[in-house]
C-alpha cells in the first residue's frame, strides 16, 4: 500500500493507503443507456481505493463528486425478484415489529422508486416520503398505500432539514456519498430536536467484499466502503447512539439502527461487533496481493470457453455487471446480459455496450453459460432456465 495526502471522509485522518486502483472504468453502471454508441461513449473515470488506518474507512480518492448521474433514468429496482422481494418484506416487517414503527411518519433517504417505502407504510400503516433524484412520480406504485406517500426529486441536504419524521430510513445510498461524515452529521442535526426518532440504514458489507475479492462489487458510483466498525464509528462521531448492527442478505448487506445522542460525538459504548481492526486490515493487505492473479484466472478461464466456440452470457444487466465485465475487459467475449428487470430490457450496458435482454431472448441465444452475478439468486435464476428449456450450465461469481 502507498499512503496518499488525502484526508479521510469519515474521520478527518489526514491520509489513506491505496490498495487496489482501475482506470477508465464507467462513471455511472445503473443508467438505461438506449443505444451501443451511447454506451461505449459513456464517460468513465479512475477508482483508486484508499484504507483509512484511523477509522477502518475504505473510499475511492479519484471520485468526482459532480461526475455520477442520478436522475429518473436510474434503475437500480430489484424488485422483480421474489428472493429480494422476500428479504425486503422480512426486514421492513423486523423493523416494524423490533420498533413499533405503525401510524408513523417514515422519510427514506435515496428511496428510489419507493418500492421498500411502500412496504413500510403497508405493513405499519404508516405515512411515507420519499427523497431521490431517481424517484419517478409518473411511475405508478402499486400499493394500497400509495395514497400515504409523497416524492421529492432530489438529493437529500439540509435545505430538507425540515421534513419531521419518526423514523429516517436511508437503504444503499450512503456507500453513493463521498463526504460521508459531512453527509450524516446532517441528518443528525436534522433531528436535534427529535431524540426519540429512530434511524435505520442499509449499505454493503464491504468486509466480504475484500474477503472474497469480490471485485464487482467495486465500481465508481460506490466511493464510499463500510465495515461494521468503520460504520459504527461514523455514526458515533456524528451524534449517534448505536443500537445494533447486523448483516443480512446472505451476509453482503449491512444494517445499523442509531438513535441521536445526547451529544456530538456521541459518548455511547462501542458494540462487540466493532472490533474488526485486525480482520479489516487482513483482507486489505491480502486483497492486494492477490486480486490481480485473481482477475487474471477468472478472465482466462472465461476465455477458454469463448475460444472453444461456448456462448456466454450475464445475468445481471446493473451495477455488478458492468464491474464484472470491464473489470475482466470482456469487450467481445461477452454480449448480452439477462436481466428481469423490464425497465432494463432493451437497453445497453456502459463501457462495452452488451445488450440486455429478458430471460426469453435465452431461447433464441441459446447460451452455453450463464454466469450470475449474485449468487442469492442462483435457485431462482435455474428454476426459470427450466422454465424456458434452456440447458445452459450455470455458474456464478463466486466460482473460481
Amino acid at each position: 500500500m502507498r499512503t496518499i495526502p488525502f484526508p479521510c471522509p469519515a474521520c478527518g485522518a489526514a491520509s489513506t493507503s491505496v490498495f487496489y486502483e482501475q482506470f477508465g472504468i464507467p462513471m455511472n453502471s445503473m443508467l438505461l443507456l438506449d443505444s451501443e454508441s451511447v454506451a461505449r461513449s459513456f464517460p468513465k473515470g479512475d477508482l483508486a481505493l484508499g484504507y483509512c488506518h484511523d477509522c477502518g474507512f475504505i473510499t475511492n480518492s479519484l471520485y468526482d463528486p459532480g461526475s455520477s448521474e442520478y436522475s429518473q433514468r436510474y434503475e437500480s429496482s430489484q424488485a422483480f425478484s421474489g428472493v429480494f422481494n422476500s428479504f425486503a418484506h422480512g426486514l421492513a416487517q423486523r423493523w416494524i415489529d423490533r420498533h413499533d414503527i405503525r401510524n408513523k411518519t417514515v422519510l427514506e433517504i435515496g428511496c428510489d422508486k419507493g418500492d421498500f417505502l411502500a412496504l413500510m407504510c403497508e405493513l405499519g400503516n404508516n405515512t411515507g416520503i420519499g427523497i431521490d433524484p431517481a424517484a419517478d412520480p409518473t411511475r405508478q406504485i402499486d400499493s394500497e398505500a400509495a395514497g400515504r406517500m409523497s416524492f421529492i426529486a432530489d438529493f437529500y441536504d439540509e435545505k430538507y432539514a425540515h421534513v419531521r419524521a419518526d423514523v429516517v430510513i436511508c437503504r444503499h445510498t450512503l456507500e453513493h456519498i463521498p463526504n460521508v461524515f459531512e453527509f450524516v452529521l446532517g441528518v443528525r442535526k436534522a433531528l436535534a430536536d427529535q431524540p426519540n426518532a429512530l434511524v435505520l440504514f442499509e449499505l454493503p458489507d464491504s468486509y466480504r467484499v475484500l474477503r472474497d475479492r469480490a471485485f464487482w462489487d467495486v465500481y465508481y458510483e460506490h466511493c464510499s466502503y463500510f465495515t461494521m466498525g468503520s460504520l459504527a464509528r461514523l455514526f458515533r462521531k456524528a451524534g449517534f447512539d448505536v443500537l445494533k448492527l447486523e448483516r443480512d442478505f446472505d451476509d453482503q448487506y449491512l444494517l445499523i439502527e442509531a438513535r441521536p445522542s445526547a451529544s456530538i460525538p456521541a459518548t455511547s459504548d462501542a458494540l462487540a461487533e466493532e472490533d474488526d481492526f485486525a480482520d479489516v486490515l487482513s483482507a486489505v493487505e491480502a486483497y492486494e496481493l492477490e486480486i490481480a492473479a485473481d482477475l487474471e484466472g477468472r478472465r482466462s478461464a472465461l476465455a477458454k470457453r469463448t475460444d472453444a466456440g461456448q456462448r456466454v452470457v450475464v445475468w445481471g444487466g446493473g451495477s455488478k455487471g458492468v464491474a464484472y465485465l470491464t473489470s475482466l475487459g470482456l469487450a467481445h467475449e461477452v454480449r448480452h446480459a439477462v436481466d428481469i428487470n423490464p425497465y432494463k430490457q432493451g437497453k445497453f450496458m456502459a463501457g462495452f455496450a452488451q445488450a440486455v435482454v429478458g430471460p426469453e431472448a435465452l431461447v433464441s441465444l441459446a447460451p452455453d453459460v450463464v454466469v450470475v452475478m449474485n449468487s442469492i439468486y442462483v435457485d431462482e435464476i435455474k428454476a426459470r432456465l427450466v422454465e424456458l428449456a434452456v440447458p445452459a450450465m450455470v455458474t456464478t461469481t463466486d466460482d473460481r
